[in-house]
């Protein structure tokens, strides 16, 4: 993003707003905010400490806000102490703000005489309402904004409009619409050999970066084991740095392959979060690799390389005893034990997990699995969680229903000794390797010299994963089957009548371990 991009001239005060973008390499809001300043103005650069992201919610599922678990707030948090530190090496500071972020941008606006308003497009819904808010506000001012598009390699707004007004619906068309980004051969300004100094904050008020035990977090129990990531701009490009070090590994990289139960050292490049966060530019990331590509002409390509309605049951309990690790499925249930623990696992690993709780076994809907990723991962974003989960249930873009990921044969694949189980199910870590992915097989001897016993110690099956896969295909064959019928035109009269007619042909698969009249009361709560 070339400074002629933007309309800012003359002197006077600017501010930049950071949300996401947290870094000084290649971010054109901040560059722009600094060379708009001159003739005796200054940078405010400003992080708006949001209580609808950041404030504890005491009646979440596990720690953290409503919107973020815990685990994702202290990598921002992390993130936001790194930036600070690098700001005040080039001669500015982070001026941290506790608020609803409209109304101390607003404030901020009117108390520091700024001209100039500088802040990193935002797709996510409720950055696009604040956004419109705020921008509302400094039209009315006479205060110039200019809100780059660098978080993502292509201008959204500008794929939708290639497209005739409708926004591309298979990965192939993506990118026989976007091509070249306008940028890729153009150098990223990745240094700054200073920024302006910070004026007169008057009665703002500035505070530094809290702790989580500052924002209310105290007493958490969290296990004695943190998440391998630490925030920031710093340790992401150390990262970035090691990851494309492997030329070799860069060049030949399939994003279906790679060992989803690789946790000592993943078999990705772990850089998601810093992306999500913008602690790593996107765009230097994709300049990066292409840069490895051009060293190696062998090498994969999107979307495989490195760039590249239906009656759901509404069961919370299915959906509780998902999130909480407890579906008697070890290779499932380590998986989301290592979300709560590190709020990132490898991208297979979410798609196993995804297709249990929806399509595969529980048949919960996609929306309410998506929310708890939104959650808990550190490295969320709203566009790309909500069409993964799409993906995964088929209800959109993808269809081959038949294909489910077994929570058995699929993790014993690349584990079979059952390492990753044992690491994040510490109480089946005695349990021998032909018994790890399905314990309940193992005789009570074995359980107990195991010391762990199924059904106390460690849970039963929640379903038969064959019965459940087959019922699920049942169904999805008919909503498809109905979608088809009816031209896409369903009702939800429709959905009811499909959803009685599947409740009295399906045999419940829940709890099979429970009495058949615990069954049958499991039933009716389904429908």
């Amino acid at each position: 993003m070339s400074m002629a991009s933007s309309s800012f001239s003359g002197s006077g005060n600017a501010l930049m707003w950071f949300r996401k973008g947290l870094r000084i390499h290649d971010n054109p809001a901040l560059e722009c905010a600094s060379r708009g300043v001159t003739g005796g103005g200054f940078l405010y650069p400003v992080f708006v400490i949001d209580p609808h992201y950041m404030e504890p919610d005491p009646r979440a599922s596990s720690p953290g806000s409503s919107r973020a678990g815990l685990n994702r707030i202290r990598f921002l948090l992390e993130s936001l102490k790194d930036l600070d530190l690098s700001l005040r090496k080039l001669g500015s500071r982070l001026l941290v703000m506790k608020g609803e972020p409209g109304e101390v941008l607003i404030n901020c606006l009117k108390q520091w005489n700024v001209e100039k308003l500088c802040f990193e497009y935002d797709t996510d819904p409720y950055y696009q309402q604040l956004d419109m808010r705020v921008k509302d506000y400094a039209s009315a001012a006479r205060i110039e904004v200019f809100s780059p598009v660098s978080h993502t390699l292509f201008n959204p707004a500008d794929i939708i409009q290639k497209n005739g007004g409708r926004p591309p619906v298979s990965y192939q068309s993506f990118l026989k619409l976007a091509g070249e980004p306008s940028w890729a051969s153009s150098p990223l300004m990745t240094i700054f050999p200073s920024l302006p100094s910070v004026g007169d904050v008057g009665s703002s008020q500035i505070v530094e970066v809290p702790t989580l035990e500052e924002l209310g977090y105290v007493d958490i129990e969290m296990g004695n084991e943190l998440p391998p990531f630490r925030g920031g701009e710093s340790e992401g490009l150390k990262r970035l740095r090691e990851a494309i070090s492997n030329e070799k590994w860069v060049a030949t990289f399939e994003k279906p392959k790679g060992d989803p139960s690789a946790f000592l050292r993943p078999a990705t490049t772990t850089l998601s979060p810093y992306l999500k966060f913008g602690c790593v530019s996107s765009r230097y990331f994709y300049q990066c690799i292409q840069d490895v590509y051009t060293r190696n002409k062998k090498h994969t390509s999107p979307p495989v390389s490195l760039l590249g309605q239906i009656p759901w049951n509404d069961n919370d309990e299915l959906l509780t005893v998902w999130r909480e690790a407890k579906t008697g499925y070890p290779w499932i249930d380590a998986i989301m034990t290592q979300l709560h623990k590190w709020g990132w696992m490898h991208h297979l690993a979410r798609h196993c997990v995804a297709c249990f709780l929806t399509r595969g076994d529980l048949f919960v809907h996609w929306e309410k699995g998506r929310d708890v990723f939104e959650r808990l991962l550190i490295d969320s974003d709203w566009a790309i969680n909500s069409g993964n989960w799409m993906w995964l249930s088929c209800s959109s873009f993808f269809y081959q229903y038949n294909r489910i990921y077994s929570p058995i044969s699929f993790g014993k694949k690349y584990d079979p000794n059952g390492n990753y189980i044992r690491h994040f199910l510490p109480i089946l870590k005695d349990m021998p390797k032909e018994y790890i992915y399905e314990p309940w097989t193992a005789p009570l001897s074995v359980q107990t010299k195991a010391k762990c016993i199924i059904g106390k110690d460690y849970p039963k099956p929640m379903v038969s994963h064959d019965s459940a896969s087959k019922d699920c295909k049942q169904k999805l064959a008919a909503a498809y089957e109905l979608n088809k019928k009816l031209n896409g035109v369903v009702s939800e009269e429709d959905l009811k009548v499909l959803q009685r007619k599947l409740d009295a042909t399906c045999d419940s698969v829940l709890n099979p371990v429970h009495s058949h009249s615990s069954s049958g009361d499991k039933r009716q709560r389904r429908s």
